[in-house]
Formats: C-alpha cells, sequence, structure tokens
C-alpha cells in the first residue's frame, strides 16, 4: 500500500467544493451535443470518481478520502500504450484521480509510488 507521509492541509469542505467543481465540469462534459461516445464516457467515469470521493468527504476524514484516491489509482490497470479512443472509463478514472491529486497538493514521488503499483491490463 502507498503510505502518504505528511497529508495535505486542505480541510475537509475545501476538498468537497474542489470535488464538486471538478463533478460539474465532468457533468457538462457529457451534455455537450456534439461529443464523441469517448469524450461521454469520460465524463461519466470521471463524475463516478468524483461522487465516490465527494460522498467520503462529506464525512469530514480527508485523509479517508486521499487514501481512497491512492487505492483506486494503484489498481487502474496502465493503458498508455492503447490507443486515443480507447479504454475511455479506465482513462477517465485515471485523469480524475490525477486532477484530485493536484488539488489537494499531493507529493508528485507518492502518486509516482502509487503509479508503480499499477498493474498491466489483462
Amino acid at each position: 500500500m502507498v503510505t502518504l507521509g505528511e497529508y495535505p492541509t486542505l480541510s475537509a469542505a475545501q476538498v468537497l467544493e474542489g470535488l464538486k467543481r471538478y463533478r460539474r465540469i465532468a457533468k457538462q462534459d457529457t451534455l455537450a451535443g456534439d461529443q464523441a461516445l469517448f469524450r461521454v464516457r469520460h465524463a461519466e467515469a470521471r463524475r463516478e470518481v468524483y461522487g465516490e470521493l465527494m460522498a467520503l468527504a462529506e464525512r469530514g476524514d480527508v485523509k479517508t478520502v486521499i487514501d481512497r484516491s491512492l487505492q483506486l489509482y494503484s489498481q487502474l490497470p496502465f493503458v498508455s500504450s492503447s490507443g486515443p479512443e480507447e479504454y475511455p472509463e479506465i482513462k477517465g478514472k485515471e485523469d480524475a484521480l490525477e486532477n484530485f491529486f493536484v488539488m489537494v497538493g499531493m507529493d508528485p514521488k507518492v502518486r509516482r509510488e502509487a503509479r508503480s503499483q499499477r498493474p498491466p491490463l489483462q
């Protein structure tokens, strides 16, 4: 399991507000009329991740939210060598989690450690 060391100093309310904004952006992306199916599925996957993290943030425990985000990230299979229109759900979840890591000011070393645990695509 990835260890975070020091946790970012954001409050649960700040984390929740940031996740709500990200989720609204993803919702707008799903509603864009001329979007390709890949973009819609990518946005829906992002919304799913933000929703799960929001539910945890509503309980007021930032540590739990961050721990869960790292767990989700380390479980995602690598799809970086795939084509640009392949695996929209996986790529959407990956993007959502990476956005979250930036939002909370996570140390890049922690993110790299979690990334190194990701399994290859089966």
